[in-house]
């Protein structure tokens, strides 16, 4: 198998290396070195499916090759042979009588699912998602959206309850908002970075109402209209956010910390794209780490 180009093993510390540029803190330090490991191997998994799914492997990708494909497949681009074979290669985590996985990023997945007894049903919806964006480029309202978000964003909290084994009904309703909201957050952020992979992720059916155009949004800079759109999508993540909030004050001590750092990692980003005027389309509005820390601040408090 040629390793001639940029080899998995390097590409899977790219992909973890990421994790630093996310609105909200992935595995900081003050977890349990145990919690932190588990939360990056999900990490891993879930970034490089993403990054399948958005084409953004290199052309030819090793990442392709060490998944079973041939040469011919790896340098067509075919993300939804990619994801096939990613797929496949997560089977082998949870049936070991296929054998190792092959990709470095699934291998590391292996303990974490053995040591909580995670199931393939949110890791199987997350690269669900991103067949779906192979196939849907736009939605057509906010419920085709929600829709959308409970296979690429809620089990993403699904996982990091299981990994902290907080799992309740209540917990995972709480966390489906806040994890959508996230979603929503991102998609308001880079509506011009998803134009660009001809995506939109605004429902047509708001657009319409705020008479916005697809051409609008592929302008340097918002327009009034595109700005009074984007503060409405912003304003309904915030409820989401409001709303998922007391999962934080569901639980205690380090855990408490790291779920009001998601949700603060969400309110830092609205702020910024408020900050910004809600014109997103220069590129995406992005927090500060002091307007993060007071966000934190304010979570805990508001949340005790």
């Amino acid at each position: 198998m040629s390793q001639s180009r940029t080899g998995p093993q390097a590409r899977a510390q790219a992909v973890l290396d990421k994790a630093a540029h996310e609105n909200f803190p992935v595995a900081p330090f003050f977890l349990p070195r145990a919690w932190r490991t588990d939360l990056m191997a999900v990490y891993g998994f879930a970034r490089l499916v993403d990054d399948i799914g958005d084409g953004d492997l290199p052309p030819g990708s090793a990442d392709a090759e060490v998944l079973g494909l041939t040469r011919e497949q790896a340098d067509a681009d075919d993300r939804s042979a990619v994801l096939d074979a990613f797929e496949a290669d997560l089977r082998r985590v949870f049936t070991p009588s296929r054998g190792a996985p092959r990709h470095p990023l699934l291998r590391a997945l292996v303990p974490t699912v053995r040591r909580h007894k995670l199931t393939p049903e949110p890791f199987l919806a997350l690269i669900e998602a991103n067949r779906q964006d192979q196939l849907v480029r736009r939605y057509a309202d906010y419920g085709q959206l929600l829709a959308y978000c409970e296979l690429s964003a809620n089990p993403v909290g699904h996982l990091v309850l299981g990994i902290t084994g907080t799992t309740s009904p209540e917990r995972v309703r709480r966390s489906d908002m806040i994890c959508t909201a996230l979603q929503i957050v991102e998609h308001v952020q880079d509506v011009a970075e998803d134009l660009r992979r001809d995506r939109i992720y605004l429902p047509a059916e708001d657009m319409a109402r705020f008479k916005v155009t697809e051409a609008d949004l592929a302008v340097p800079r918002s327009g009034p209209a595109v700005r009074a759109l984007v503060a409405y999508e912003a304003e309904r993540a915030a409820a989401l956010l409001n709303e998922g909030a007391a999962l934080v004050g569901s639980v205690h001590g380090r855990l408490r910390l790291l779920l009001a750092g998601f949700v603060a990692g969400g309110r830092a980003a609205l702020g910024a794209v408020e900050a910004a005027g809600h014109d997103v389309l220069p590129g995406p509005p992005k927090p500060t780490k002091l307007s993060l820390l007071r966000e934190v601040g304010a979570t805990l408090r508001r949340e005790g």
